[in-house]
This record gives structure tokens, sequence and C-alpha cells, in this order.
């Protein structure tokens, strides 16, 4: 590519961070760690989700320093290689002279980028790069920056977010008061339903938004990044996974729906929506891990805005829903999550710190009817006496309240109010 032409693009690329701090931004929960990191003169490796705000987050961090920035998901950069890299480089100096930061968007869209990164490294820049492949990324760093480099997840909006981003301050010593419980609810209806993806809040048609989203999701992300041969196929099981959210599935079953004849294509293809953060696959917990392997897993989707505006209506449910955010949420929060299951009884998740349960909770939308109180309840205090962990949490839509059952204590939690703490 012609030097002219690469600093044209360049121009219109530094435009875009000029009219990025012309507009509100949040201060993503994850700021305080990623401020401390950037600091440094390691490499930041900065991954999530397409649309998630990696970018943002880069350049609100990278404010007030000198730096330049080049964003490899522009369609006019498709094809570039690292043996090009370099004539960028001389026209980032050229365009920011003295630059001693650099951020590289969407890098694992360059083939052999590590090597044009290590050789910065060794320049001294300070480098921060972002990409929406967790395996490309964190593979290549692994391999080629051992130690050198520091990894920030970012997920969509968490329901916290989602209120600063409206002004809607919380006050906490008021949170039982019955305005601000109907508030709550409300906001938690609409982050239900519209999800938590930035871009969302300046949009009027957002099912449209997250079904495009989605599209280029699976064919630049996917299909394109992996040549899927039988891309058809692929994209019908990337609907089939957002649709069966919080339900419990094996390569097995799904390659006899799907008519598909290697479970081996079946696991590929579901790593690949995972390494794209589209979905994730829960493992169930066993003290043997060959039994954990074997069993069923479940699918979680990214974030319930997709589940939305691409699973048929009949088949969405309200407590998997709130399953699905419990789920994100606890993925947000750096926890180790599976969820436990036995022929008589499941419990939802079941928390790990080290070698030690923390934590066993349960999501139900209510528990009003006395036998889904039982149901929920008695799987519980059975996972309570084989797993011997005391903390034990029902995550309802608007209950809270604690009682004792079987000489233990049960937590009963609305949403709105386990999220907000």
């Amino acid at each position: 590519m012609e030097k002219h032409i690469i600093k044209q693009i360049l121009l219109e690329q530094k435009d875009e961070i000029e009219r990025l701090f012309n507009k509100t931004l949040v201060d993503r929960e994850v700021m305080p760690y990623a401020k401390k990191v950037f600091k440094t003169d390691l490499i930041k490796a900065v991954m999530g989700i397409r649309r998630c705000g990696k970018s943002t987050i880069s350049h609100q961090l990278l404010k007030g320093q000198r730096y330049g920035y080049i964003n490899f998901d522009d369609e006019r950069l498709i094809g570039v290689t690292s043996k090009g890299l370099n004539d960028f480089l001389e026209v980032l100096e050229e365009i920011n002279p003295g630059l001693k930061y650099i951020l590289l968007d969407e890098i694992q869209n360059v083939e052999g980028w590590e090597l044009f990164v290590n050789r910065l490294k060794r320049m001294d820049y300070n480098i921060t790069v972002t990409g929406s492949n967790s395996r490309l990324l964190s593979k290549e760093l692994a391999t080629h920056l051992t130690g050198r480099h520091f990894s920030i997840e970012l997920l969509p909006f968490s329901f916290r977010e989602f209120l600063k981003l409206k002004n809607i301050v919380i006050n906490k010593d008021d949170f039982y008061l019955t305005k601000q419980r109907a508030n709550i609810k409300r906001e938690l209806e609409e982050y239900m339903e519209t999800g938590g993806m930035p871009e969302l809040f300046k949009i009027e048609v957002k099912k449209s938004y997250l079904r495009e989203l989605f599209d280029k999701i699976i064919s630049r992300d996917i299909i394109f990044r992996y040549e899927v041969k039988y891309a058809r196929d692929l994209k019908e099981l990337a609907l089939y996974a957002v649709s069966a959210f919080a339900s419990r599935f094996t390569y097995n079953k799904i390659k006899d729906i799907f008519g598909i004849k290697s479970v081996h294509t079946i696991k590929n293809y579901l790593s690949y929506m995972e390494e794209a953060y589209l979905i994730f696959q829960l493992n169930p917990f066993s003290f043997k891990v060959k039994q954990q392997i074997n069993q069923p897993r479940k699918f979680y989707c990214i974030d319930t805005g997709f589940i939305n505006a691409l699973a048929p209506k009949v088949t969405l449910d309200r407590g998997k829903l709130m399953e699905n955010i419990v789920f994100t949420e606890l993925k947000r929060r750096g926890k180790e999550v599976y969820f436990y299951s036995q022929p008589d009884y499941e419990v939802d998740f079941l928390v790990k710190e080290g070698l030690k349960i923390e934590q066993l909770i349960q999501v139900c939308f209510s528990v009003a009817d006395r036998d889904t109180k039982k149901r929920e309840t008695k799987a519980l205090l059975y996972a309570c006496d084989k797993l011997r962990c005391n903390d034990l949490v029902i995550i309802t839509w608007d209950k809270d309240a604690e009682e004792a059952l079987n000489s233990k204590k049960i937590k009963f939690i609305s949403l709105g109010n386990w999220l907000l703490k």
C-alpha cells in the first residue's frame, strides 16, 4: 500500500478519536485495574467481543499521552500483512511527532502481527493491542511475548454501568423503598431486553443492530478467520447455541440435530464461537476431571440482547434470561464458576475459589409457588451437605429475605439488588 494512502487512512482514523471524546463516556468498572496496568511499560492486550468498547477504554486510558492509532478493522486495510507494517509506523511517526505510545486496534486481522509488536517493544514504544479473538491473541502473546504483557478482558456493560450511562443514581440506603425498587425493576427489564452492548444507547433499531452485529461476528470473526467451509452449518449452529442458552447439551446430541458427521467439527465450531466471545460453555463440577469432561455442558450467551434479537420468542424464559445475566456477571467479577448436577437435582452455579467451594447459587424468577420453592431449596440443601458449602443463595426477581431450613440459612436476594452489590 502506498504511503500517501496510508497517511490519508490514519489521519481519518485520528479524527475519529477526537469525535469520540466529544461523546459522553462511562468509566468502565475494569478501569481501576486497567489504569494500574497502563502505567507499566509491558504490552497491554484488551480483549472482548466485537463492539463491546475495547477501543474506547483504550483511548480513555491513553488520553493525554502522545500516541499513534491504527484500526485494522478498517475495510481499507484488509489484506495488510506484517511485511507492510513498517510503512504504517513511518506514517505514524510523521503525523504524531515524538510519539511514545501506540494503539493497534483489532490487531489479529494482520497475519504475523506479533513479530511487529515484538519489534516495537524492543524499540521502547509503549504498546496497547485490542482483539476480538481470545485464542489468536492469547496464543501469540503467550508464544512470542511470554511474561511481557498484561491482558484486560472486557464484557458488555454491567447493570451498574448501564445505570451510570443513563445518569441513574441508586442510593443503597434507599434500596428497599417502594419507589426505588420500582425504578430498579423498570431499568432491569430494559437491561434484560436490550442487553449492554455500548452502541445500543444511541440506536433506535436495537434488534436490527444486534442481528447485523451477530452476522458480522459470524462472517468476519469466525468464518473468514478460520476458513470455515460449511458456513451455513456454522451459522445455524450459532443461532441454536444462542437460542439454547442456559440449557444442557452434549456434542453428540448437537451432531445428530444438525446431521454433521464429526463430533470434532461440532467442538471446533463451538470453540470458534467461544473464542469470538459470542457464547460460553459452562462445565459441570466434579471432583474427578474425567467425569467433568464426559458430562453434558451448558451454553450461555455473552449478552441477553442477542438472545432477544435472535431467539424465537416462544422459547424465551424469564428465569433463564436472569440465569444468563447472573452467569455473565459472575464472569465479569472474575469468579471460577461451574454448575452442579446430580440425577435428582441441579444447582445453577457453583462458585469456587482455589480448592474451596465458596457459594452455591440458584436462579429462579419467583418462589411464590410452593412446589417451585421446594425444588430450588431442596437442590441447594442436598448440594450443601454433599459439598460442605453453607453459603446458599437463591436469586429471584423481587424477593429479599433470609430463611432457615434444616438448620441451614438460605438467602433470597432480588436480581437488581445482587447486580448492584
